[in-house]
């Protein structure tokens, strides 16, 4: 009787999470800086990018709770805006011709995975625009003329910080999710053709929860670089975006073998 050969598919295994030291985000950030200077007109050209967008943003609405909710969501979509400069780390890795044409494609790499996860994206953004007008709402019952006006109220006026920090309080709950799912996993999908959405959002959460301390620390160095390029009206955004992006991909070699 004839036996017909047949080959077992391979077992999959997970991505396996390396634990890396407290000094691991600073050395992250000098890397990215190091992305940046190597492939300046590309980074910078992204940098532009999101400084014309972060101005764009506050034209869309003249709803000071929606400005204010876009703003701020700009951390979320952030990670998925930067696949480009993921690329472009990727390629300067490889020794690789870095031009800006090629990386603005870069998703066709992986286009199902990262088409799935901006839906994700879309759907948590849209999440997030209605939690931020809530509370705005509920401290702003007779609405608010500008947005101006309400950063004034919430420096000047007693009530105001409770508003800072329930709004802080729910930011902050709202982009440790984003982030616990997006650090490692939009620069994986790209690094990773065959990789899917749902798998690289888990092995993200993984690389947070074996590295809390070191994660958080990178967490907080990026709200505080975004927010000295959001106080200089975004034009700080054309260079903070990128050494963030670039700093991100390197983050993702080190925290996944």
């Amino acid at each position: 009787m004839d036996e017909s050969k047949s080959e077992a598919a391979p077992e999959f295994v997970w991505p396996e999470v390396v634990e890396v030291g407290t000094d691991a985000p600073m050395r992250w950030l000098r890397h990215g800086w190091a992305d940046f200077c190597n492939a300046i007109e590309a980074s910078l050209a992204y940098g532009v990018m999101f400084t014309v967008m972060g101005w764009l943003l506050l034209g869309v609405t003249k709803e000071p709770a929606y400005e204010l909710a876009l703003v701020t969501g700009f951390l979320i979509v952030g990670p998925f805006l930067c696949l480009g400069l993921y690329d472009i780390s990727r390629r300067l890795e490889l020794k690789e011709e870095v031009k800006l044409a090629i990386t603005l494609v870069a998703w066709r790499r992986n286009a199902p995975a990262v088409g799935f996860y901006a839906l994700i994206l879309a759907l948590l953004m849209a999440v997030w625009l209605r939690i931020s007008s809530v509370v705005v709402a509920l401290f702003f019952p007779k609405g608010v003329p500008s947005l101006e006006d309400m950063i004034a109220h919430a420096v000047t006026e007693p009530e105001g910080l409770v508003f800072v920090a329930a709004y802080v309080l729910a930011g902050a709950g709202f982009a440790l999710l984003v982030f616990a799912t997006s650090a490692v996993s939009i620069p994986m999908l790209l690094d990773r053709e065959r990789m899917d959405a749902l798998t690289a959002m888990i092995v993200s959460v993984n690389a947070l929860r074996k590295n809390l301390v070191p994660m958080l620390l990178w967490a907080f160095i990026i709200v505080v670089l975004a927010a000295a390029g959001f106080v200089t009206w975004f034009a700080g955004l054309a260079v903070v975006v990128p050494v963030i992006g670039h700093g991100a991909w390197h983050a993702y070699r080190d925290l996944v073998r």
